[in-house]
């Protein structure tokens, strides 16, 4: 929807409300709504403000110390919301509105907040370009259904919840068809949001899902997941269900993957792909770059302390760094021929911010083909039982290499590198003073 086409559609009356939102470096929307008239007059040029220790809080939105970036001693100011005029799109899901994309600049000098996400991602996304690449890719977002609300399962502490489903239902039709009141509708309001859908199908776990949408390049792929995200859950909140996007929200089950698939572009013709169909260079050194750079950006693949729990041994999830072609145990695989061949990247859950995810991928990749590094030889067979470099196994390992890495530091910037460093240690420390229900169950009486 262009600013013109939203124009008219206020003026028609079928606007009334615009959201103007940005992603906060756990990957949620933030932001505000208007009026609509008065985000014509006051905000479609000039922007809005939002305080700046929305890009510091933990995910309970508690002010945290140690951040250079904004704090209680600098006041906690405000930073400028600048719409993206080329992110409008109707909210397909609810009556009367729009949403509008916008990046975080500060108020004196109207540069971009380094440390906002999409403010990261934008920054590879111009590299690429300045190198002659159009990055594009799509993100495989699957996630848990219950049919219980958001509230009642609040209460329950989110324990012995009634999943959608009662059999594992990959592929299965006829269990998929029981939750087209919900999956269904998700499908039908991001095709009305101007997002457009491929399909949905049952997944690997009792209760999973997958819901699939187009690629795009990387920035506007990014908007449509955290979009697409916000949506669903506002569905499932009016209908009385949840849906959940934990990496792990189960022990005895597999996890929810959000599977990157990337692809570089020279125009209209694929950057990995010669004319015979044969691999190029550049999509050999962009595999290259990007496994070599994995195991210290896995934060930004893997960003919670549930994340980790997902690698497990022939559950769907890698648990080592090997490629191969259509090969599901591996955390890297190719697909497609072609125009269409592109690398799949199997190390992120459903819980990754795709702003950071994506933008780990691009400078991985493009630094591969400056530097062309070769990746390792292609693995054959069972990746679960190979002698591949295994990945971290737990957030706090997976921050000391990602705080402690030259190579990240190069390809993002101390103050970068740094902010989000602070950021998952303090997910480290909320963990690590936490008493869980394991503990009480394992311990309070037997030991």
């Amino acid at each position: 929807m262009s600013p013109d086409e939203l124009r008219a559609e206020i003026e028609a009356g079928r606007i009334d409300t615009v959201v103007m939102a940005f992603p906060d470096p756990h990957g949620r929307l933030m932001g505000k709504r208007f009026d609509a008239q008065f985000f014509l007059d006051a905000a479609l040029d000039g922007g809005t403000h939002a305080c700046d220790y929305l890009f510091t809080v933990d995910i309970e939105m508690n002010p945290v110390e140690g951040y250079s970036y904004a704090s209680w001693q600098g006041g906690y100011g405000d930073f400028e919301m600048v719409p993206d005029l080329a992110t409008i799109r109707p909210c397909g899901w609810t009556d009367g509105a729009a949403i509008v994309m916008c990046d975080a600049e500060h108020k004196s000098t109207h540069q971009p907040v380094d440390v906002a996400p999409r403010s990261i991602l934008r920054r590879q996304t111009d590299a690429a370009t300045a190198q002659g690449f159009v990055a594009k890719g799509a993100s495989e977002l699957e996630f848990f259904l219950y049919r219980e609300s958001y509230r009642d399962a609040n209460a329950k502490g989110y324990s012995d919840l009634d999943a959608a489903g009662w059999y594992v239902e990959d592929y299965h039709l006829f269990q998929g068809a029981r939750v087209e009141d919900y999956v269904g509708a998700a499908r039908r309001a991001l095709s009305r949001s101007e997002i457009p859908v491929e399909n949905s199908k049952g997944e690997a776990a009792i209760g999973q899902h997958e819901l699939n949408i187009r690629y795009a390049e990387l920035l506007d792929m990014a908007d449509r997941h955290v979009v697409m995200k916000q949506a669903m859950k506002e569905i499932a909140d009016a209908q009385g269900v949840s849906v959940s996007f934990m990496a792990k929200p189960h022990a005895d089950r597999s996890g929810s993957s959000c599977h990157l698939h990337v692809s570089l572009w020279n125009g209209a013709d694929s950057a990995f792909s010669s004319a015979d169909g044969t691999p190029t260079d550049e999509f050999r050194w962009f595999l290259g770059g990007w496994m070599q750079h994995a195991a210290d950006l896995m934060p930004w693949y893997a960003p919670t302390i549930n994340s980790y729990k997902r690698y497990q041994a022939r559950s769907w999830a890698p648990t080592g760094l090997a490629w191969s072609h259509d090969n599901r145990t591996t955390g890297f695989r190719i697909v497609g021929t072609g125009q269409g061949m592109r690398i799949e990247c199997r190390l992120p859950g459903a819980d990754a911010n795709p702003y950071l995810a994506f933008a780990a991928a691009l400078a991985s990749g493009l630094d591969g083909i400056a530097n062309s590094i070769e990746p390792p030889p292609e693995f054959h067979g069972d990746a679960y039982s190979s002698e591949a470099r295994k990945l971290p196994t737990t957030l706090a390992e997976a921050n000391r290499l990602f705080s402690e890495s030259a190579e990240t530091r190069r390809l993002f910037g101390d103050a970068v590198v740094d902010h989000y460093a602070h950021f998952f240690a303090t997910e480290c420390a909320a963990y690590d003073a936490a008493v869980t229900d394991w503990e009480r169950r394992r311990y309070f009486e037997q030991i």
